[in-house]
């Protein structure tokens, strides 16, 4: 007793001092995100809007870029505010009791055998049961519903948060995409294998059984020339599968479009976007892609089944009009390399083709396993066009608007190459990382200020605020799209970090892609007023910028924002920068969602989903 006696108070007040401790600890961690944001803040000139919104976009019809909306908050913002919900698994109403005008909004989960994968645009039966023919892939393309559906896409039985990146890359949860028939189909081809729990991808693909990396080093060296992570940055892979090549090169610092048709390869781009690589749904077949013109470094396809040849050749001069000047097409199929009859007239009719478009073979190869691809490369000049006996593919007329692709049908021309201001034609990018921020070929001059402007801006942006500033968890973030990109600043900024961004140009909007395109990313057009390609559930955080008043102007914002609830991925974020009246529209309408909202500086919001749905549990 003694001893306790003696030492009772020493050790009252060491318990006192080590609470106190443990106080301010908690009390400085949680105070992290404001002293960030704010900082950045009071970092800037009190008159300065690029803190509020992106330097205005520069182009020859424009007369006025500036907006009310976005320059209204020019002084210094308000301190942090931050109203969060209780968690996003919580479907009580009190929950959101501060939305009242939102809270007789029933949301209902979709139904039907497509439910859980449902894309409203290319999961339509009534409008493909009508279409008078399908020879040509017509119900592979888009044929939105309206008014657009607002029923939430159910969560696959047992589906768990995904795997990280980089592991994602090997192996993906089985019940997240619970599709089998890839594994019995294209079991001789080693594209995936069921194993326990998971999903495996060992690497192979119909014409690289042994691997991507073997087919990848003897394309390298049946023409050093491409120079992979280079001069070879961005490319396009038609007919992906479940995008092996396209994993394989992003170690190579090559950004690759994987696409491919919502068919009976089932799920192949679900299981790409699962595994942290990029892809889309899309189709060559009566529309163009909704890619700029002269995009793409080089663009490949192993057996990818389009006929090339089909409608006098529409399919491969869409494939000339993404395809920048000086660009490769590596055809990789059964005609090069097999003899019979058969195959020879394909082989014949593919000769022809590429000639009468100026295209040269540069290449042609055959590996130890009998499996072969031809190299074709696009002209850099009017040369050969000038001397061609016949004028067939004839040049497209040079009024048209070449950008233009969105609901578009397929030319029968050759599309121009590009000029500047001057009629010089572009030079080719400069090697990658340089091109990322080097001066785009395809960037008009009296844009360079806004060009460099946007890029100090969104570097800023991301290093002071939105990577240690928000309450998102990047280490989760590996699929990423910025809803409306404009120069590519915002994912120029996140290049160092380990994921990847979808750069989306709104057809309303200044058409930018083709200067993203050549700072080394990619992206591609659309209607926020439509659903995207792609499946439910494959994207970590989309952000907008400024968005959302354009788009509301044309349809509801409930609209815009089931679709973001749709291609989120359960614990994914939404990071929206706007006014504060229009985050004060959003904001209800997500807590109707039973999501989790933080606002930040009165201009940025993030939206966390949880797992919650309309039939009331979590799976």
């Amino acid at each position: 007793m003694d001893f306790i006696t003696h030492r009772k108070y020493p050790f009252i007040v060491a318990l006192l001092l080590l609470l106190l401790t443990v106080v301010v600890f908690l009390l400085s961690s949680t105070s992290t995100d404001t002293s960030t944001i704010v900082s950045y803040f009071q970092a800037q000139p009190q008159n300065a809007t690029v803190s509020l919104s992106p330097p205005p976009l520069i182009r020859d019809t424009d007369t006025d870029t500036s907006s009310t909306d976005t320059n209204q908050n020019a002084a210094a913002p308000p301190p942090l505010i931050t109203n969060e919900t209780t968690d996003q698994n919580d479907n009580s109403s009190n929950a959101v009791g501060d939305d009242a005008a939102f809270d007789l909004i029933k949301w209902d989960v979709c139904t039907g055998p497509m439910a859980v994968d449902y894309i409203p645009c290319l999961d339509n039966v009534e409008a493909v049961k009508k279409l008078p023919s399908i020879r040509h892939m017509e119900h592979r393309e888009r044929h939105c519903p309206s008014p657009s559906p607002r029923c939430l896409a159910p969560l696959p039985v047992g589906y768990k948060l995904p795997v990280l990146w980089p592991k994602s890359k090997d192996m993906i949860w089985y019940n997240n995409v619970p599709h089998p028939k890839l594994v019995e189909y294209k079991k001789d081809q080693n594209w995936v294998r069921k194993s326990g729990d998971y999903f495996v991808f060992p690497g192979g693909g119909t014409q690289f059984k042994e691997g991507v990396s073997r087919y990848v080093g003897f394309v390298e060296k049946t023409l050093p020339k491409i120079k992979w992570g280079k001069n070879i940055r961005v490319i396009l892979d038609v007919g992906c599968g479940v995008a092996s090549f396209g994993g394989y090169l992003l170690d190579r610092d090559v950004i690759t479009m994987s696409l491919a048709p919502k068919d009976e390869h089932e799920a192949q781009i679900q299981f790409a976007l699962e595994r942290g690589i990029p892809a889309i749904l899309s189709v060559i077949g009566t529309q163009k892609l909704t890619f700029p013109d002269d995009a793409y470094d080089l663009i490949h396809c192993a057996r990818c089944r389009v006929h090339w040849d089909a409608q006098g050749g529409k399919p491969l001069l869409e494939l000339n009009r993404i395809l920048r000047p000086g660009g490769f097409f590596i055809w990789s199929a059964t005609p090069v390399y097999r003899h019979d009859d058969r195959h020879r007239s394909v082989w014949n009719a593919m000769v022809n083709l590429t000639e009468s478009m100026c295209w040269k073979a540069v290449a042609r190869s055959v590996d130890s396993n009998r499996i072969g691809f031809v190299i074709y490369q696009k002209p850099v000049s009017y040369s050969c066009y000038k001397n061609r006996e016949e004028n067939t593919p004839p040049l497209c007329d040079g009024k048209n608007n070449l950008n233009s692709s969105w609901y578009v049908p397929l030319s029968n021309c050759i599309s121009r190459l590009p000029t500047d201001s001057k009629g010089n034609l572009h030079s080719w990018p400069t090697p990658w990382p340089q091109r990322l921020s080097s001066k785009p070929p395809s960037l008009p001059p009296d844009s360079e200020e806004a060009f460099n402007k946007d890029t100090t801006h969104w570097y800023a942006l991301v290093s002071d605020v939105y990577v240690g500033g928000l309450a998102i968890n990047w280490s989760s973030v590996r699929n990423v799209m910025d809803m409306n990109a404009s120069y590519g600043g915002f994912a120029a900024a996140l290049i160092d970090q380990p994921l990847w961004v979808m750069n989306v140009v709104p057809i309303d909007a200044p058409d930018t892609l083709s200067i993203i395109f050549d700072r080394g990313l990619i992206g591609m057009y659309h209607d926020w007023c439509e659903s995207f390609n792609t499946y439910p559930r494959t994207y970590d955080l989309l952000h907008s910028s400024f968005l959302l008043s354009d788009v509301t102007q044309r349809c509801d914002i409930a609209d815009v924002a089931v679709e973001m609830d749709r291609i989120l991925r359960p614990g994914g974020y939404v990071l929206v920068q706007d006014t504060l009246e229009m985050i004060n529209k959003l904001k209800p309408v997500l807590h109707s969602l039973q999501w989790s909202t933080n606002i930040y500086h009165d201009q940025f919001l993030v939206g966390k989903k949880g797992f919650w749905r309309p039939t009331g549990g979590e799976t």
